[in-house]
Formats: C-alpha cells, structure tokens, sequence
C-alpha cells in the first residue's frame, strides 16, 4: 500500500469525505497478543491462557485485547496518509471508539481511512478521520473510531 501524499492542508480540505487510504492485512499472531500483555499488564486468560481459552470461552480461542486492536491504528495511519512540509504530526485522541466484533488470534486486520474534518489551528490544522479496523473475512468491523489528529507546519 502506497501512502496518499498530502501536499498541504488545503489540500487536504479537498478531500474531506473522501476514502484516503486502506491499508496492508496484518496478521494477529498469539506473540503480538502476548507482548502486549506484557507490556500493558492485562494478561486476562481470554487473551493469553489459549488452552484455557479453547476450553471455557464463547469465542473457541484466544482473541485480541481491543486495545491492542486499536493501537495498530497507527501503524495502519503511517501506511496510508503521508503530508508533505510537516514538522511534527501528533495524536490528539478519539471522539469515539467501538470494538463492534471480537478480534480472534490469527486474523488479519486493515484499516480503511475516511477523512471526516480539518480545521486550522495555531501553527497547523487538526484533522479528524474515520478509521474502520476490518477482520479478514468478517462480517462486522472490529473497531470503528474517530481520530483525532494534528499536522503542525
């Protein structure tokens, strides 16, 4: 996946409402799952007890922490969206989240971006993006956010 160049801000107000970007499928592996707890300390057994998670969970395995699945937007972002003449782009943070389907270890994730809004702020433009996470193969997203960014120049 090749990244959408944004040559400004302006630019970027050309394209509210569009799609701009959908990333590579990113395989969900019980390692990712694991470091995660670790580094997080949630080590809740749905997650990481896979034996214990074949046996007594309603999902018939492990799955993701919805955190882990919300963190890899922005990996997924860094795919898809690139701005030219940018000092500095932040994370603002999220208007929204919903983890609409559970995340089951050893599926495929990808992000599609929609850009929702811009508007100037002192020194650059805060932008807000619709992020849908896709489960390969699945009915239902795994999470759909609202995000919160800042370009500043």
């Amino acid at each position: 996946m090749k990244a959408t160049q944004f040559a400004s801000v302006e630019d970027a107000r050309t394209r509210v409402g569009q799609e701009i970007g959908v990333s590579d499928w990113l395989l969900i592996d019980q390692q990712r799952v694991n470091a995660f707890a670790e580094v997080t300390g949630d080590r809740q057994w749905i997650h990481v007890d896979v034996e214990r998670a074949k046996r007594e969970s309603p999902f018939g395995g492990p799955i993701v922490h919805g955190y882990l699945t919300l963190s890899l937007l922005a990996k997924f972002a860094q795919e898809c969206i690139a701005v030219e003449g940018i000092k500095l782009a932040v994370n603002y943070g999220l208007n929204r989240v919903r983890f609409a389907s559970p995340v089951k270890v050893g599926s495929r994730l990808r992000a599609k971006f929609v850009l929702g809004a811009v508007e100037d702020i002192p020194g650059g433009a805060q932008l807000v993006w619709q992020a849908v996470i896709e489960i390969e193969g699945g009915a239902k997203p795994a999470c759909v956010a609202e995000m919160v960014a800042r370009w500043y120049f």
